[in-house]
C-alpha cells in the first residue's frame, strides 16, 4: 500500500471512530434517527433498504463475488436444508422469509407497499447498512468529472463522516467490520437456540480466515480489476478486533440469556475464551486499549439476573474496539504474525 494511502486510511479510520465512540446505549434519546444514537441495533433498516442492484451500479466485481458466496445461496436454499426445517418445526415457523427468527441474520428486508418482503440473503445492506440516506452521498467524489482517484482530501473527509452520519458501516474501521459479523456469528436468539435447537453461533469463526476467502470483495483500490488481498497489516488489526468483537457479542448474548441452558451457558464460555485469547495477544502486544478492554471484561459477573452490568462492559467493550481499530496501526502488532491465519485457512 501507498504511504498517502495509509496515511489517508489512518485519517478516515480516525473520523469513523470518532463519530461513533462516544455515542453509547445510555445516550439521552433525542429523537433524531441518526444511527449513531443507536449503535447497538445492527438490524437492518427495510425502509432503507435498496437492494444488491443500486450497489451494482458501481461495484459491479464486488457483487457478482458475492453471487459465489454462501451469503447469497442463503436465500436460495436455507428453506431446503433439512436442519432449518427442524428448527422452524420446533419453533412453529411457517415461512423462513418471514418470521422474525431466520430474517434477523439470513435474509435482507425490504418493505414493499405494505408487506416486508426478503428481497436477498445475507447481502451488501446486511453489513453496510440501509443504503436510502447514504449512497448519494458515498458516491458522490465531489462533482461532475471527479474521481475517487482525483477527489481532494478534504471532501473524502467530508464524505465519509457524512456516510457515517447517515447510516453506513464503513470498512474503513475494520471494528465496524467485525461487528457486522459478530452480529449474527454469535446468534443473539434465546429462544432459537434453547428451544429451535439452532446452534449457539459458529464457535470456529475467526473473522480473518472466513472474510479473507470466498467472502472477500476488495477491488476498490483496483478500479474493479483484481480483488486483492488485505495487506499483512490490516489483517492483524482485523485479528485483533475480531476478538474484541467476538468478547462485545459474546457478552451480549450472555446478557441476554434468562435460563441456564445452552443459549447462556455456551456464550459465557464463548466470552470467557475471547477474553483469554486476548490476554495471550496482549502478552506479545502490550498494547493499553488491550488492557482496558480486559479490565473492562474483569469488572463484571457472567451470571444470570445480571443484564445491565454485563451490557455496560458490552458498551465499553464496543467503544474500545472502535478505538483500537482506530488508533493502532498493524505495523504495532507484528508480534502476533505467526497467529494470523494463513491463506491456506482462509474459508
Amino acid at each position: 500500500m501507498k504511504k498517502n494511502d495509509m496515511q489517508r486510511l489512518g485519517i478516515l479510520g480516525t473520523i469513523a471512530f470518532l463519530l461513533v465512540m462516544n455515542i453509547g446505549a445510555n445516550s439521552v434519546d433525542t429523537g433524531s434517527t441518526d444511527p449513531r444514537n443507536v449503535p447497538w441495533d445492527l438490524n437492518v433498516d427495510a425502509d432503507k433498504v435498496l437492494g444488491a442492484e443500486s450497489c451494482e451500479k458501481c461495484h459491479a466485481a464486488e457483487v457478482q463475488t458475492w453471487k459465489l458466496t454462501p451469503h447469497f445461496e442463503t436465500f436460495l436454499t436455507l428453506h431446503r436444508k433439512k436442519e432449518a426445517q427442524a428448527i422452524a418445526a420446533k419453533l412453529g415457523i411457517a415461512s423462513f422469509k418471514t418470521d422474525s427468527n431466520c430474517i434477523q441474520c439470513h435474509y435482507t428486508m425490504q418493505h414493499q407497499g405494505a408487506n416486508l418482503e426478503a428481497v436477498a440473503g445475507v447481502s451488501c445492506e446486511s453489513c453496510h447498512g440501509g443504503a436510502k440516506d447514504w449512497i448519494n452521498v458515498h458516491n458522490n467524489y465531489g462533482g461532475s468529472g471527479i474521481t475517487r482517484d482525483s477527489e481532494s482530501n478534504d471532501h473524502r473527509r467530508q464524505r465519509l463522516s457524512q456516510s457515517i452520519s447517515a447510516g453506513m458501516r464503513n470498512p474503513i474501521n475494520v471494528y465496524l467490520v467485525a461487528q457486522s459479523c459478530y452480529r449474527c456469528h454469535t446468534v443473539p436468539d434465546e429462544k432459537l437456540v434453547n428451544v429451535g435447537g439452532h446452534s449457539a453461533g459458529s464457535l470456529d469463526f475467526e473473522l480473518v480466515s472466513w472474510s479473507q476467502g470466498m467472502v472477500r470483495h476488495n477491488f476498490v483500490r483496483t478500479d474493479g480489476k483484481q480483488n486483492i488481498e488485505s495487506t499483512p497489516e490490516r489483517l492483524r488489526l482485523m485479528f485483533v478486533a475480531g476478538m474484541i468483537a467476538d468478547l462485545e457479542f459474546s457478552l451480549r448474548a450472555t446478557a441476554a440469556a434468562t435460563e441456564k441452558s445452552t443459549f447462556g451457558l455456551t456464550s459465557a464460555k464463548r466470552a470467557s475464551r475471547a477474553a483469554e485469547r486476548l490476554k495471550s495477544a496482549q502478552t506479545k502486544l502490550k498494547q493499553p486499549v488491550l488492557d482496558e478492554v480486559l479490565q473492562a471484561y474483569a469488572s463484571v459477573a457472567l451470571k444470570l439476573n445480571n443484564r445491565d452490568p454485563i451490557n455496560e462492559v458490552a458498551d465499553q467493550v464496543h467503544r474500545l474496539g472502535l478505538k483500537f481499530a482506530a488508533s493502532v496501526r498493524g505495523e504495532e502488532l507484528a508480534a502476533i504474525e505467526a497467529f494470523i491465519p494463513p491463506k491456506d485457512k482462509w474459508k
